[in-house]
Protein backbone atom coordinates (compact mmCIF):
# COMPACT_ATOMS: atom_id res chain seq x y z
CA UNK A 1 0.00 0.00 0.00
CA UNK A 2 2.91 2.44 0.75
CA UNK A 3 3.90 1.73 -2.79
CA UNK A 4 0.73 2.84 -4.55
CA UNK A 5 0.89 6.09 -2.12
CA UNK A 6 4.51 7.22 -3.59
CA UNK A 7 3.09 6.48 -6.95
CA UNK A 8 0.00 8.50 -6.79
CA UNK A 9 1.77 11.44 -4.76
CA UNK A 10 4.40 11.07 -7.85
CA UNK A 11 1.55 11.57 -10.35
CA UNK A 12 0.25 14.63 -8.12
CA UNK A 13 3.73 16.22 -8.50
CA UNK A 14 3.77 15.75 -12.10
CA UNK A 15 0.42 16.96 -12.60
CA UNK A 16 1.13 20.20 -10.58
CA UNK A 17 4.34 20.45 -12.52
CA UNK A 18 2.75 19.87 -15.87
CA UNK A 19 -0.51 22.91 -14.71
CA UNK A 20 2.66 25.25 -13.77
CA UNK A 21 4.90 24.82 -17.16
CA UNK A 22 1.96 25.19 -19.08
CA UNK A 23 0.77 28.19 -17.02
CA UNK A 24 4.10 29.86 -17.59
CA UNK A 25 4.26 29.32 -21.31
CA UNK A 26 1.15 30.34 -21.76
CA UNK A 27 2.07 33.52 -19.80
CA UNK A 28 4.89 34.40 -21.83
CA UNK A 29 2.55 33.70 -25.13
CA UNK A 30 0.26 36.41 -23.88
CA UNK A 31 3.03 38.65 -23.55
CA UNK A 32 4.19 38.04 -27.08
CA UNK A 33 0.72 38.13 -28.41
CA UNK A 34 0.45 42.01 -26.58
CA UNK A 35 3.82 42.69 -28.11
CA UNK A 36 2.35 41.84 -31.42
CA UNK A 37 -0.87 43.20 -31.13
CA UNK A 38 1.02 46.82 -30.02
CA UNK A 39 3.11 46.18 -33.12
CA UNK A 40 -0.22 46.29 -35.50
CA UNK A 41 -2.10 48.58 -34.20
CA UNK A 42 1.20 51.42 -34.67
CA UNK A 43 1.15 50.20 -38.24
CA UNK A 44 -2.28 50.84 -38.65
CA UNK A 45 -2.09 54.30 -37.04
CA UNK A 46 0.67 54.79 -39.56
CA UNK A 47 -1.03 53.76 -42.46
CA UNK A 48 -4.65 55.70 -41.27
CA UNK A 49 -2.13 59.21 -40.69
CA UNK A 50 -0.17 58.83 -43.51
CA UNK A 51 -3.98 58.80 -45.57
CA UNK A 52 -4.98 61.56 -43.70
CA UNK A 53 -2.21 63.60 -44.65
CA UNK A 54 -2.76 62.51 -48.50
CA UNK A 55 -6.72 63.80 -47.93
CA UNK A 56 -8.76 60.65 -47.52
CA UNK A 57 -11.62 61.24 -45.32
CA UNK A 58 -11.14 57.86 -43.26
CA UNK A 59 -15.20 58.26 -41.92
CA UNK A 60 -16.71 59.12 -45.10
CA UNK A 61 -14.85 55.72 -46.34
CA UNK A 62 -16.32 53.95 -43.39
CA UNK A 63 -20.10 54.93 -43.73
CA UNK A 64 -19.75 53.98 -47.46
CA UNK A 65 -18.46 50.28 -45.84
CA UNK A 66 -21.32 50.28 -43.41
CA UNK A 67 -23.90 51.62 -45.82
CA UNK A 68 -23.14 48.79 -47.68
CA UNK A 69 -22.58 46.34 -44.94
CA UNK A 70 -26.15 43.92 -44.24
CA UNK A 71 -27.93 44.79 -41.37
CA UNK A 72 -26.86 42.72 -38.20
CA UNK A 73 -28.45 41.21 -35.60
CA UNK A 74 -30.29 43.58 -33.27
CA UNK A 75 -29.72 47.01 -35.97
CA UNK A 76 -32.79 48.62 -37.42
CA UNK A 77 -32.77 50.34 -39.66
CA UNK A 78 -34.80 53.43 -38.43
CA UNK A 79 -32.61 54.09 -35.62
CA UNK A 80 -29.12 56.01 -36.40
CA UNK A 81 -25.99 54.62 -35.25
CA UNK A 82 -23.40 56.46 -32.96
CA UNK A 83 -20.41 55.29 -35.03
CA UNK A 84 -16.48 56.17 -33.06
CA UNK A 85 -14.58 57.68 -35.02
CA UNK A 86 -12.59 55.72 -37.19
CA UNK A 87 -9.52 56.43 -35.46
CA UNK A 88 -11.20 54.23 -32.46
CA UNK A 89 -12.21 51.51 -34.61
CA UNK A 90 -9.24 51.02 -36.21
Amino acid sequence: MAAKKKKETASKDEQIGFHKGSISVLAKEREELGRILSIVEQLMQMHVNALKELGVDLEKEAEKLGAQAPLGEGASPGKPKNKPPIEDVI
